[in-house]
């Protein structure tokens, strides 16, 4: 077989993913399929193919309905041919388009979620296919921020300053602490991105168990506990969206996984499926009765952290100067607006002397200051870094 036939057989992270210097990445599926260790089904082991490269593309009509997700082959022959559009959306994943509207055929998929302290996991799962693997990192920086506020906020009331007119405080309908709130709800944004593109029917999550306190009953536990009631808060917003909600033990997907032969493993930080998505794949399949993921690759998500808007810096300047310090907004763009400059897509994270900082969409790290904005082409605003990892562990910015 020649070359020239063996690079027409590519998958989503060589034809869709693009690296920091804008150009497609090249890569070529072996020509032969690997065999999976053997799996146990109904006492019988036998061989199963390794399907890993089968990354399912999220498609849209024209009204961005969303529709059941296409191969990386499919959606490439409908961007060349014009009849779709490219788009990412604000978890970084790439979607297509269509530039007419479909009468939905979907089939149930099912939305697998594994809550954790510093890492969650998901999976969207089908009753043949794995649409999509992610991991994100829980935002921990709420509590120092709201400790830092409070100790601002004290020390201007010893200063000669201006003052606002005393008034009452605003009707505060939340009822979370503001970490609580902040860890709960990054969940909650996440549901929504990947319902917006994906049409999940129902959502499996396990189920979080709360710390007790000796001597106190179960009600007052399930009360006041911050994990109780955030992740009851969680819940109920899962069945506002009239989505199916099941709850399982973790005990049941332990056994769960253990059928499926499926490792996990003990390095909470790897970046792998089988760190914190392979629970996620797990409790999605229960719902549809999957077996076997067809895809191990990777959507590896970190929130994007943007200072928002003080009265002032905590340290003053020279002569006593206090200058502005946070904010959201760029010259009219929001900060996490993914744009293009100079071939190359990265995200505003601040402005300086009426220059743009720009910084890497994979790994935050600034890498212009002096960005002119008529030199930026906007496309759209992310709320999260991503990175797409491969099954062998390969990395590259699922963004750009």
């Amino acid at each position: 077989m020649s070359n020239a036939k063996r690079t027409t057989r590519t998958d989503l992270s060589a034809s869709l993913a693009l690296p920091t210097s804008g150009h497609i990445v090249s890569g070529v599926l072996p020509l032969k399929e690997e065999l999976s260790s053997s799996c146990k089904v109904e006492g019988k082991r036998y061989p199963v193919r390794d399907r890993s490269h089968n990354m399912r593309v999220p498609v849209l009509d024209a009204e961005m309905h969303p529709l059941m997700p296409t191969t990386s082959s499919r959606a490439r022959l409908l961007l060349t041919g014009s009849k779709a559009s490219a788009y990412w959306n604000k978890l970084g994943i790439f979607c297509i388009i269509l530039k007419k509207t479909v009468m939905p055929n979907n089939q149930p998929l099912a939305l697998g979620i594994d809550p954790g302290s510093s890492f969650e996991g998901w999976s969207v799962v089908g009753a043949k296919v794995t649409v999509l693997n992610g991991t994100s990192k829980t935002p921990k920086h709420v509590k120092g921020a709201v400790e830092q506020r409070r100790v601002m906020r004290r020390s201007r009331r010893g200063r000669n300053c201006r003052r606002r007119q005393c008034r009452s405080n605003r009707n505060i309908t939340k009822s979370l602490p503001p970490s609580t709130f902040a860890r709960w709800n990054a969940k909650v944004r996440i549901l929504n991105q990947l319902s917006k593109i994906i049409p999940i029917s129902g959502v499996a999550v396990e189920d979080v168990a709360a710390r007790t306190k000796k001597g106190k009953d179960i009600g007052w536990n399930q009360r006041f506990s911050p994990i109780e009631q955030g992740k009851q808060w969680f819940y109920e917003q899962i069945r506002n969206k009239d989505l199916n909600l099941v709850i399982y033990k973790g005990t049941e997907t332990k056994k769960y996984r253990d059928w499926q032969m499926l490792p996990k493993s003990k390095n909470k930080v790897e970046k792998s499926f089988s760190a914190h998505a392979v629970d996620a794949w797990v409790l999605a399949a229960t719902m549809v009765g999957a077996f076997q993921p067809t895809d191990r690759s990777l959507y590896y998500w970190t929130p994007v952290v943007n200072s928002k808007r003080s009265l002032h810096r905590a340290i003053p300047q020279k002569g006593g100067i206090r200058t502005r310090y946070g904010g959201t907004r760029c010259y009219g763009l929001s900060k996490g607006t993914l744009v293009r400059y100079r071939g190359i897509l990265k995200y505003i994270s601040g402005y300086q002397k009426e220059r743009l900082n720009l910084n890497n969409p994979t790994t935050g790290e600034r890498t212009d200051r002096s960005a002119k904005l008529s030199d930026v082409n906007v496309l759209t605003r992310i709320a999260f870094r991503t990175e797409y990892i491969n099954k062998n562990g390969g990395r590259t910015s699922a963004t750009v």
